[in-house]
């Protein structure tokens, strides 16, 4: 028996999603698995993971990339020590309350503000700039309601702090207009949650200098096997200075991302060794070999999960129920708020 969780009134509640259409990479370590991963274990935290499946089908993502996603995405979070028993770990789809809320919040939420959202605005523009006629073209459902699924992703389980990049920022604010418009009509019955955007978080840039995306083809995968991880460093993007030739460690994604698993005295030699002209070749050997080591025992824990997934599918049933727990008594009171009741007392 795993020690029980003891849930304290006074606790916030932190909640975070990973949408299932790809590999995670080291971009995403950085910017959301490691804190989560240590906010997992804070027993003074309330925190609820999850993988966002449902989110994917509004990219038309190929069915077996989201399944396999679902496995890697799941299967990376456990290795990197996700502490299941002190924090609510499961999959959108195994919570079916989920999308109840998103067809309810439907009902209240204004056709306006979803017309303003960043991702539907900007396939609109794609559209435009491409000279379609249809401002539209493209669009389903699923990609122009996305923030209301994220609303009830997000009200579903009470999260009073939701840690976002600065791009899902608006996404934040639709979530809590939606919950304030809610509250207005049926009582206050939503928990209105709080964006936690952190500025300190590490923005990585890829192979070509850009942000590390999926969308720019340029990541690093985070569980890349040794001969590959080699391979995408020395493919990172640098400058024509020579060897001995002083460096700016402004800019220089190699310096980026050595600087995002470094601590601070590392950090410090190796500003001094650009200073002194450190080669990029070398540079790329020394990234390769902190990089490599830094993240060997959660490779090795990573690919046997992905050998073994009836571990990772107990794992997320196993928070699922928990979850659910939570979820199917709140669901209830929301429908009899609404007025979706029972005829008579059974």
């Amino acid at each position: 028996m795993g020690r029980q969780l003891v849930i304290k009134m006074t606790q916030e509640t932190y909640l975070t999603g990973i949408t299932t259409t790809g590999t995670p990479h080291i971009g995403n370590y950085v910017g959301a698995i490691r804190p989560s991963v240590a906010s997992s274990r804070d027993e003074n935290r309330k925190n609820f993971y999850f993988l966002a499946d449902y989110h994917s089908l509004a990219k038309a993502e190929d069915p077996d990339r989201i399944h396999r996603s679902g496995l890697e995405v799941a299967a990376t979070w456990l290795a990197c020590g996700l502490d299941t028993e002190n924090a609510f770990f499961y999959r959108q789809s195994d919570i079916p309350e989920i999308m109840e809320l998103t067809w309810i919040l439907n009902s209240v939420t204004a056709k306006g503000l979803m017309n303003r959202a960043h991702s539907y605005k900007s396939q609109v523009q794609i559209n435009e700039i491409g000279g379609s006629k249809d401002p539209d073209k493209g669009v389903v459902m699923a990609l122009y309601n996305y923030p209301i699924l994220m609303a009830a992703d997000i009200l579903m389980f009470k999260a009073t702090k939701v840690p976002v990049g600065r791009d899902q920022k608006q996404h934040m604010e639709m979530t809590r207009d939606i919950a304030q418009r809610f509250n207005h009509r049926y009582g206050d019955i939503l928990v209105i949650p709080d964006a936690e955007i952190d500025k300190n978080t590490a923005v990585l840039g890829g192979l070509d200098g850009r942000k590390m995306s999926k969308s720019y083809n340029n990541i690093i995968p985070l569980f890349a096997d040794e001969k590959r991880l080699r391979k995408l460093v020395m493919k990172i993007k640098t400058n024509s200075l020579e060897p001995g030739t002083p460096k700016d460690t402004d800019g220089s994604t190699l310096f980026e991302i050595y600087k995002a698993f470094a601590t601070d005295t590392e950090i410090q030699t190796i500003e001094e060794r650009y200073a002194d002209g450190i080669g990029w070749g070398e540079m790329k050997h020394v990234l390769f070999d902190y990089i490599n080591d830094h993240i060997k025992p959660a490779r090795d824990e990573y690919n046997r999960l992905i050998a073994d997934p009836a571990v990772v599918e107990q794992e997320l049933l196993q928070g699922a129920e928990r979850a659910r727990e939570l979820s199917v008594p709140y669901i209830e009171e929301i429908r009899r708020a609404v007025g979706i009741r029972k005829l008579s007392p059974m």
